[in-house]
């Protein structure tokens, strides 16, 4: 069941929105309308694979994986990390409503803003400025999925893991190794030997 919304919640969301679109007074007003927030404990799902995505994720604290399980190997398989202030959602799934193909995971307490399809919808029809702030986060995921695949094809392993580290301060420092590992597509092992060597401990 959905919880109440609180201001300090909608508040996070609202700033974000700003840094990147002016809405006025009246349509933040509105904004809070279609929006419920929702806590998930470690280890709870917001989303397994074959279940169809239902609502789109905005992250007000806590961290999420995204992840399959591949066929072959068994083994669980990281597509991306998602922390304070970002977003969580399978989009293909959302933006057509169909099963997903992945799962999403709480690795810690997780508090989430959430709006459904049709909300969704009906907010971009009733706030347009919020269309291009959208726009702006999906050319920003975009940008972070092509930068992820220069890295897998042209670098190595040390350079993608220093990369990591640059880029996700944050999450480097509370993310399992083994779980950084699978992100960057190598063991464990061969991770723990690049740290010793950069003397640049995650935890």
């Amino acid at each position: 069941m959905p919880l109440r919304i609180n201001l300090n919640s909608i508040q996070k969301l609202t700033d974000n929105i700003s840094k990147h679109v002016r809405l006025s007074e009246e349509e933040i007003l509105l904004l809070n309308s279609f929006w419920t927030r929702k806590v998930l404990e470690k280890n709870d799902y917001l989303l397994r694979n074959g279940e169809i995505c239902r609502k789109d994720n905005y992250i007000i604290s806590g961290t999420l994986k995204a992840f399959y399980i591949n066929a072959d190997t068994g083994q669980e398989e990281i597509l991306y990390f998602a922390t304070d202030e970002w977003w969580a959602t399978d989009i293909e799934s959302f933006r057509k409503q169909k099963p997903s193909i992945y799962n999403i995971q709480a690795l810690e307490k997780t508090e989430l803003l959430q709006t459904s399809f049709a909300s969704f919808q009906s907010m971009l029809e009733q706030i347009p400025a919020l269309e291009r702030y959208f726009r702006i986060i999906l050319e920003g995921y975009v940008g972070t999925l092509q930068k992820r695949m220069v890295m897998n094809n042209v670098y190595n392993a040390e350079h993608r893991y220093l990369d990591f580290l640059q880029s996700y301060p944050k999450l480097a420092a509370k993310i399992p190794q083994y779980l950084i590992a699978s992100y960057l597509g190598i063991s464990a092992e061969f991770l723990s030997r690049i740290r010793r060597r950069n003397k640049k401990p995650l935890n």
